[in-house]
Order: C-alpha cells, then sequence, then structure tokens
C-alpha cells in the first residue's frame, strides 16, 4: 500500500499542537529507523503509525471520555488514568479521519498499545511503543538512558535473534523505569504494562515476527 504521508501530516497538523507535532514526527522516523532494522518491509507502516500515535493527546479527558461513550470503548472508571485514554481514542478516531483501508489491524493496535503495551504484543507493536519511549526530542533522564541502552547494546549484533534479543531486553527495561515512576509517584499501574513486562520478561523466544 501506498502512504499519502504528506496528507497525514497536514490532517494532524490540525489536531496537534507544535511541541506535539515535533514529537510525533521524531517518533514517526524513529519507527521508521527501527523498522528498517527489524522489519523494512513495514518501515512505512511503522513511519505511518508512528505520525497517527498521538493524534488525539492533546485533547481534553472530557471529549476522550465523550467519544469513548459514543464509540463503546470500555473503560474502567475506578482506576482511570486519563492520559492513557488517547491510546483508546486514538485508533478509533484515526479510523474514523481515514480509510478503514489506510488503519488497518497492524497499524489500530500499534496505536492502541504504544503507551502501556501488552501481552502477547508483537514486535510491529513493540517498535512504535519504543519508538515513542526514545525518539531524539525527549530528553527525560529516562528516555536519555533507554535509548543509550538500547542503541549501546545493539552494536556488534550480526544477526535478527541477537538485535530481536536486545529490543526484548530493552522492552524489559522500559517497564522496569515505567512502573518504578509511577510506584515513586503512588500512581495506579495499568494491568496490561504489568502482563506486558512479565510476558517480554519470560518469553525469552518472543522473537517472532508480527505476522503471526
Amino acid at each position: 500500500m501506498k502512504y499519502n504521508f504528506e496528507y497525514i501530516k497536514q490532517s494532524i497538523k490540525s489536531f496537534e499542537s507544535k511541541k506535539r507535532y515535533l514529537h510525533t514526527l521524531g517518533v514517526a522516523y524513529e519507527a521508521y529507523k527501527l523498522g528498517l532494522l527489524f522489519m523494512p518491509e513495514k518501515a512505512e507502516k511503522l513511519f505511518t503509525t508512528g505520525l497517527l500515535h498521538d493524534i488525539t493527546k492533546d485533547f481534553k479527558t472530557d471529549w476522550h471520555l465523550n467519544f469513548c461513550q459514543e464509540a463503546g470503548i470500555k473503560i474502567d472508571y475506578d482506576n482511570l488514568v486519563p492520559k492513557l485514554l488517547h491510546s483508546k481514542t486514538g485508533c478509533e478516531f484515526s479510523k474514523r479521519i481515514f480509510s478503514d483501508e489506510l488503519i488497518d489491524d497492524e497499524i489500530y493496535s500499534g496505536i492502541l498499545y504504544h503507551t502501556t503495551g501488552r501481552e502477547n504484543m508483537t514486535v510491529f507493536e513493540a517498535l512504535v511503543y519504543l519508538a515513542d519511549y526514545i525518539e531524539p526530542g525527549r530528553t527525560f533522564v529516562d528516555c536519555v538512558l533507554l535509548r543509550k541502552y538500547f542503541y549501546d547494546n545493539l552494536k556488534g549484533c550480526i544477526c535478527e535473534k541477537d538485535r530481536l534479543e536486545v529490543l526484548r531486553r530493552t522492552i524489559v527495561f522500559s517497564f522496569d523505569l515505567t512502573i518504578k515512576n509511577l510506584l515513586e509517584e503512588r500512581k495506579a499501574i495499568d494491568e496490561d504494562t504489568i502482563k506486558a513486562r512479565n510476558y517480554f520478561l519470560k518469553n525469552e523466544t518472543f522473537c517472532k515476527k508480527a505476522e503471526e
């Protein structure tokens, strides 16, 4: 499929602040870069998912709640974390703004799980998640630390199996950092994040292509 990147860029610009848009571009290009390393046949698709991942991030909480109700998206109100809502609304909103042909199941899930991760996460989803965490514009100490960890460990990897193992260990490290911060701030931890960490921690053979 051919992706009309300029059309997508112009569309999301109307929904995002300048700061958010710059982050979005950073994620898209990082996702493309990671795609060339892990699944070059889907590099452009990863770029597209990166462009769309935060499409509703700047919307108000009330908008997200109303959209979820209208779209039939389930929300756990007892453990509501407003900043996670954009993942749930972003995939469905993108599907409505763009065509079903563009927002296929893989792009949809890439947007849906780019913040929390999930059990049985695919390589495609993991690359979108990692791109969001380590894109060059992120200067938060954990982002800098994870970016260095990933690229330092990637040096010298000459086969796909070794690269995927670095990816697996990096994803586990990212969840460790996220969970540590949430515990220190006494904030709720999304169940998908716990399940995702356990999945990556236990499954050293996670290294399977996303088409499974």
